[in-house]
């Protein structure tokens, strides 16, 4: 698994004009590839008379699902570089959707490849992207007396506390850097005078 990724933060929309052409770029994040394929049928639907509905999608935090359509431009001038912008920039669960208007103008193979892959490239500087790094999940447990003070230890310090459930003990979800887990382990030891229970879990992304 990589260490990070980028995608974007909401769905959103930018548009540009080249030689008269409209090209509207919409971005949107997708868990899976299904969540792609609705997000491109929607922006289909709404833009049912335009010219072209390119699309590219980057599924999997390594990029295992990457799919682009150039939906009748000529061959490798839309989806790809699409695709090509989005690996470029290292964004993962992302899809995007160009709409082309046709203005009168041919732009040529050349001028095709740069307008969508350039549209799409705007688009992420607009919008705007997320790092997403990878985590340790980790499970804490201490008496209700300690509770309070490690809870807010660990958000003044810009720990990842994810979830707290109150039963005989106060059980924290946290998610940790790898690096930071050792040292962690002795910092919650020093501060519940060695009472406090620690499990790492399995492995997820967070915002970072």
């Amino acid at each position: 698994m990589p260490d990070q990724y980028r995608t974007v933060a909401h769905a959103g929309v930018h548009e540009t004009e080249v030689n008269r052409s409209r090209f509207i770029c919409a971005l949107a994040p997708a868990a899976t590839e299904r969540e792609a394929q609705d997000f491109i049928a929607g922006i289909r639907k709404e833009h049912a008379d335009a010219t072209h509905n390119c699309f590219a999608y980057v599924i999997g935090a390594d990029a295992a699902v990457q799919k682009a359509s150039d939906d009748g431009e000529p061959g490798g001038t839309a989806g790809v570089p699409m695709l090509q912008m989005l690996l470029r920039r290292d964004m993962r669960y992302v899809v995007a959707v160009v709409t082309r208007y046709y203005g009168g103008v041919k732009l040529g193979a050349g001028g095709l490849i740069r307008a969508y892959g350039g549209a799409v490239g705007e688009a992420l500087d607009v919008l705007g992207t997320i790092t997403r790094r990878r985590f340790r999940l980790a499970t804490v447990t201490v008496d209700h007396q300690r509770a309070g003070k490690v809870h807010n230890d660990l958000r003044s310090t810009g720990r990842d506390v994810r979830d707290v459930r109150y039963g005989e003990a106060v059980t924290m979800e946290i998610g940790l850097p790898d690096a930071d887990v050792e040292a962690f382990r002795a910092w919650l030891a020093d501060v519940t005078a060695g009472t406090a229970g620690f499990e790492l879990g399995g492995e997820a992304y967070g915002d970072g």
